[in-house]
């Protein structure tokens, strides 16, 4: 029994091939990060965090024009996951993606993840960030989770007024994510990629 919506099952029902553009974004402790490791190990896509270039040394924000280039590089690639959020350039990614997972849980559990990473460690396969860049809490991270979805609320709406082939999904519940990756590794790869890989 699927744990989607009747309007996500009929998404997801539509896809003929696997994604080959993924963007994935959500509230700061939603999960997104560990679902994007896990997403492209399954589907053998490059994955890149965009908190590793949004930042530089010790929590230095990079020049904004050199962070949109590189975002700019990594979406004009034929194949690609990218998981962050830099809310001023979502549509950078979102006119690209050809599937768009967004991680929507509730601020009180974000909240508690954010804090579990600071006691625990965290998963050292998730190469996220900068160099010399360790977990850190500030009251700007906890403003920015809370406050997320009303800085994307025009985004979705977008989303949700286009009439494009772009796969959409919200994603509540490890067991949603858990899923998710289940359907996708399911499905036949692109016709294209493949005929691209046939020896010469």
């Amino acid at each position: 029994m699927s744990l989607f919506s009747p309007a996500t099952k009929n998404s997801l029902q539509n896809l003929q091939y696997r994604p080959r553009r993924i963007m994935i974004f959500g509230r700061p402790g939603s999960g997104k990060s560990t679902f994007s490791l896990a997403l492209s190990r399954s589907l053998n896509l490059p994955l890149f965090h965009l908190d590793k270039v949004f930042f530089t040394d010790h929590w230095v924000e990079r020049e904004y024009s050199e962070f949109l280039n590189i975002q700019k590089e990594y979406v004009s690639q034929s194949h690609w996951i990218i998981d962050g959020n830099a809310t001023r350039s979502l549509n950078i990614r979102g006119e690209r993606a050809d599937f768009i997972v967004y991680f929507y849980r509730p601020s009180w559990l974000c909240a508690l993840r954010i804090f579990k990473r600071m006691i625990f460690s965290k998963n050292s396969h998730i190469d996220d960030r900068a160099p010399n860049c360790p977990e850190r809490l500030s009251w700007k991270l906890f403003a920015y989770m809370y406050s997320f979805p009303s800085r994307v609320a025009s985004f979705l709406d977008s989303i949700s007024q286009s009439c494009d082939q772009r796969a959409f999904v919200q994603i509540s519940s490890n067991q949603q994510a858990s899923e998710l990756i289940s359907i996708l590794e399911n499905l036949p790869e692109y016709a294209e990629r493949k005929d691209s890989e046939k020896p010469l």
